[in-house]
Order: structure tokens, then sequence, then C-alpha cells
């Protein structure tokens, strides 16, 4: 983990400061989240169904706002993420809403340091993985904190939308499918608020599906399905179209935008 550490204190920083941006934002829109308004898309809900009265554990829940909503629905959540600004905005809201749940700050790869419980449901979503250098030990952590015949579910950004530089005007294939080496970026504003003064400087990393596929199988689940979709729930990538159900595919359809994969663990 040592010459990743650099990395990582990084992207805490920017996480940090995007906390205090994101809670502000048109995107996140706090205020009708707090009014009870779901953030949870189409597809996770239509994935996990019922949650109530299991346990599940989010990965990556930035300030807690899918976690609380599983929460809502029932579920006994603890929401796990690198930003202490995150987590104590989560914690906050969950005081304020009167919910049950629990949050941690670790880097998601040491979550079995400080969570020692084991879950119906494993869940992560939307720009996530890219934040992990090496797939391996969260394929093994999710392994570990899921209970016997627990459901992990992702739902996650293709891996062909990470190849392209969308910072260019017209989008350039700039980044390799498979990356060891980690890609850095800095830019001023972030994906909730492209006008805020912030500058995000983040390191983030590649992995296809393969990758992917083989750190879940390798630590023991099995996996139910692989879904590829060409809509995806976020206004995302530069000229999108809008469609008839409210999410955004590509003009010509050429790659699919979302993936979203199902496993259990036997």
């Amino acid at each position: 983990m040592g010459k990743n550490d650099i990395y990582f204190k990084t992207n805490k920083s920017t996480w940090n400061e995007k906390v205090k941006v994101h809670a502000k934002s048109e995107m996140y829109d706090i205020e009708a989240f707090k009014n009870g308004k779901s953030s949870l898309m189409p597809y996770e809900l239509d994935a996990l169904g019922d949650v109530n009265g299991k346990s599940l554990l989010h990965l990556q829940c930035h300030f807690g706002q899918d976690t609380l909503s599983w929460s809502r629905m029932g579920a006994r959540c603890t929401g796990i993420d690198l930003s202490d600004e995150g987590i104590k905005l989560a914690r906050a809201l969950n005081d304020e809403l009167q919910l049950n749940a629990q949050f941690v700050c670790c880097n998601v790869l040491e979550t079995s340091k400080f969570v020692e419980a084991t879950f119906d449901i494993v869940f992560t979503s939307y720009g996530v993985i890219g934040w992990l250098p090496d797939l391996k030990p969260w394929g093994q952590m999710i392994a570990e904190r899921l209970a016997q015949g627990g459901t992990f579910y992702m739902v996650e950004f293709h891996p062909i939308v990470w190849m392209f530089d969308y910072l260019k005007e017209q989008p350039v294939m700039a980044y390799g499918y498979m990356q060891d080496e980690p890609i850095y970026e800095e830019y001023q504003g972030t994906y909730a608020d492209e006008n805020s003064s912030m500058i995000s400087k983040e390191y983030g990393w590649n992995h296809g599906m393969g990758e992917i596929i083989s750190a879940l199988t390798e630590a023991g689940l099995h996996i139910e399905y692989l879904k590829e979709h060409h809509a995806s729930p976020y206004n995302v990538l530069p000229n999108l179209i809008e469609n008839e159900k409210g999410l955004f595919e590509t003009k010509d359809k050429l790659y699919p935008l979302i993936f979203e994969l199902k496993a259990v663990k036997v």
C-alpha cells in the first residue's frame, strides 16, 4: 500500500473539497433529499428490490445519500468513504433524518480493519473502482464482508468510457483499457458543479472487465450476471442525448456507458 499513499492522500484532499461543493449543488439537491426524495437510480433499485430488514454495506458512499436512501427503505446500513468531510456530513444527515445508518471513514481497501460484521448485501455504484490501483484486495474485502449467500451488486461506468479524455473539446482516446500506471488529472470545478472555483487534483486507474470479474471470482464469489447498457442515469459526458426514460445515451451507441454486475457468496 505504501507506494500508493501519496495518490490516496491527494484524492482524499480533493474529495474533502468536493463534499463542500457537492453539498450545495443542484445535482445532489440536498434539500429535496432531506424532504424525502431518494437518490437511488433505476438500475440499483431494480436489481436489489426489497431491502427491508437486510444488512447493507455501501462502499465509497461519498456523503451518504444513497446509503441513507437504502436506510429509508428499511435496510440496516453501514457506509464507508475515504473522505472525513464526507463521513462527517453523512453522520449529520443521518442524525437530522433520524435514521440508523453507521458511517466509517477509511480507505475502502482497508474496510475489514474497521468493520467486523458481515452483510446480506455489499453495494457500490458510479465512479468508484477508478480510485483503486488494484482490484484484488477489493474483491477479497468484498468476500470477507459478505455473509454466506449474500449478494454483491455494483453499477458502474463502463471501462470504455474511461479511455477517453473528455476534457478536450472533441473526445480523444487517450488512456489504456487496462492500465497499471495512474492517470493524473488537474482541472477547475467538479462533475457536480463545473463552475466551481475548486481545483480537482486526482489520481485514477483504468480496470478492464476481465480484471473486475477475476477480482471477484478469485475471491470466491459466483457471478450471477453482467449486463452492459447504452443508457446512463447521469449526463456524464459531452453531447449525450436524453431518451424517453430520462436516461442519457451517446448519439451513435457505439459503446456502452454503464455496466451492472451481481454476484453471490456461495
